[in-house]
Order: structure tokens, then sequence, then C-alpha cells
């Protein structure tokens, strides 16, 4: 269970029946989505297919939250990531430390 967002600590949310990472702040809501395809060998893929934050948030580093948490999943399960999401690709890009989850193409 959460406890509410403070403005110096957001609590993503992570829904894995609707494959979405969530962020409330206010009355605004930040998300991630993804979908879920197993790959040739077996192995499962997630698939970023779209990151959102509404205008009043924006450059508060809320889509990184959105990204790592989600990243952070995908290590924890043994999954590789498809970053199909512009805003993922570049924050991977940024990142190296996330490399060895790109899914090969």
């Amino acid at each position: 269970m959460s406890t509410p967002d403070k403005p110096d600590n957001p609590t993503v949310q992570h829904d894995a029946q609707a494959c979405r990472f969530t962020l409330w702040r206010g009355t605004h809501l930040s998300e991630l989505d993804y979908d879920l395809v197993r790959a040739a060998d077996g192995s499962m893929v997630m698939r970023t297919l779209h990151t959102g934050v509404p205008r009043p948030l924006q450059g508060q580093g809320i889509a990184a939250l959105l990204v790592d948490a989600a990243l952070a999943e995908a290590r924890t399960r043994g999954w590789t990531v498809q970053p199909l999401c512009s805003y993922v690709r570049s924050h991977m890009r940024r990142h190296p430390q996330y490399n060895d989850l790109l899914a090969p193409r």
C-alpha cells in the first residue's frame, strides 16, 4: 500500500493488469503504458508504448521517475525492453546502465 504523494517524494504505482505505471500529483495523472509480448526464444519483452505527463507537471522529472520504475520492474522480472516510446528510447540512451535491458532487434 502506498502513502499519499508528497511534493518531494512522489510514488509511482504499477498496475500490472492494466500494463501501466502511474504517478498522481494533486489532480494530475502521469502515466507510462506498455504491453508484454513473448519473443521467439520464449522470453518476455516489455514494449513501452506511451509516456504522458500533463503540461503543469512537465519539467519536474516525472517522466524519468516513471521510466526508471518501469525499467526496474523489467529488470526484476527478467524482461527485456523494446522502447517504442521516444521518451523511453532517449532516456535509455542517456542512461547506459539500462543497456543490458534492450531487446534484440
